[in-house]
């Protein structure tokens, strides 16, 4: 299955709107993240019921997620984002209701719920839609998609602390940021690659020509394995994102303040890495790269846990950069075959998902046994086995890999 050429105005269009669909992601999952702690105390709920109240939204994902690369091949990555960005949108308002006035934890569950199907749905669409756009590129450009999705969190994030600092209501917050995101994300749309120069395309005429869906991306091993190593990428992330501050402050008896430089430390340094990565990977190959990047985020994790303060902080930057790139290359992977590109990536974010529902259960009961810190060595453990599992992302040989169609440009 091959794909049309396109003119170079056309992908650089396409580029900058799948940088503002990653960026908005962020904004999205993000600006609800910033006013957890306020939405705790505006509804009097516990430790353990804001953990199952924020189940509700993981849930929505996980749902979302297995059933949106056939979303995707029937109706296409533009359909599909738009969905996933008003369905989030609208998710995001409840919630705020929710908290605000009507003061319903089950209204705010329904509401996070709703918001986990659109960025569920939303997320395997823009991988889907970055993929095309890399290989239309013809270079490694995943990894600076999700510089975006980071960099919008880290923005976000601190504007949500400056609006709760200011007292500003959550539905306000919560109902203005969406709103902006929806009108963002529809303009973004519309310079979206057309149709049958996508994967999604690619699909839906391989179905046309074969008659059939082919068989399960389920069943397929090469793809269950790529999932395994962005499982352990997801979680080597996920990890540092809910527990790096709390161990800081409870394994090295630093200020809360302390605990979180040190995570906003690891953010930086995973950005850098997912910025610069693009470069080694263009020269050396996603395994090389893989296998560095994973021993990177053993090293980094057991300077955190068994090296002094000053040490751990070092080790925050190099677990930064050893979870900057699995998770990218991983998607970049599941595309390698465009007519097979929405059902694989559908299958792979499912299972790197997992690692959001799994991780923070896991960690916390460690935690309770053997200390927050101690519990971090789960990390190294994983990227060990990500070690054995790296050759299963290894590039399609030229010969198999899928060229553009020499015809005329197609106009957009």
């Amino acid at each position: 299955m091959t794909f049309i050429d396109l003119d170079a105005r056309t992908v650089q269009r396409a580029k900058l709107a799948t940088f503002a669909f990653f960026a908005l992601a962020g904004v999205a999952f993000a600006t609800w993240a910033s006013r957890i702690a306020d939405a705790k105390i505006a509804l009097g709920l516990s430790a353990g019921e804001l953990g199952a109240t924020l189940f509700a939204m993981s849930a929505g994902s996980v749902l979302a997620l297995p059933l949106t690369g056939r979303v995707v091949e029937r109706f296409g990555v533009v359909r599909t984002i738009r969905a996933g960005v008003i369905i989030a949108a609208l998710g995001a308002i409840v919630v705020g209701l929710g908290v605000d006035l009507w003061h319903s934890r089950p209204l705010v569950m329904v509401g996070l719920f709703l918001l986990g199907i659109g960025v569920g749905g939303w997320d395997v669409a823009m991988n889907l839609e970055a993929t095309d756009v890399e290989r239309h590129l013809g270079r490694a450009i995943m990894p600076h998609f999700h510089a975006a999705f980071s960099g919008g969190t880290v923005v976000t994030a601190l504007l949500g602390s400056a609006l709760s600092w200011a007292q500003v209501p959550i539905s306000v917050h919560l109902t203005v940021a969406l709103l902006a995101t929806i009108a963002a994300g529809l303009f973004a749309l519309r310079y979206c690659l057309p149709h049958e120069a996508t994967a999604a395309g690619a699909a839906a005429a391989h179905r046309e020509e074969t008659g059939t869906r082919g068989r399960s991306a389920w069943l397929e091993p090469r793809t269950l394995v790529i999932g395994v190593v962005v499982l352990v990428a997801a979680f080597t992330e996920g990890t540092a994102n809910d527990w790096l501050a709390v161990a800081f402050h409870e394994g090295h008896h630093l200020p809360t303040w302390a605990g979180v430089l040190a995570f906003a430390t690891f953010l930086s340094f995973m950005t850098l890495g997912r910025i610069v990565g693009t470069r080694l990977l263009d020269r050396f190959g996603r395994i090389p790269v893989l296998r560095v990047s994973f021993v990177l985020a053993v090293l980094g994790s057991a300077m955190v846990i068994f090296g002094d303060p000053w040490v751990a902080f070092a080790g925050t930057a190099v677990w930064g950069l050893g979870a900057a790139l699995g998770f990218p290359v991983g998607m970049s992977a599941a595309a390698d075959e465009p007519a097979r590109a929405a059902a694989r990536m559908s299958v792979i974010a499912t299972i790197g998902y997992a690692a959001f529902l799994a991780g923070p259960p896991l960690l916390g009961f460690l935690g309770d046994h053997v200390g927050v810190l101690r519990s971090l060595t789960v990390v190294g453990a994983g990227a060990l086995l990500a070690l054995l599992l790296v050759p299963a992302l290894r590039e399609p040989a030229k010969h198999e890999s899928v060229a553009p169609e020499p015809v005329a440009p197609v106009a957009h």
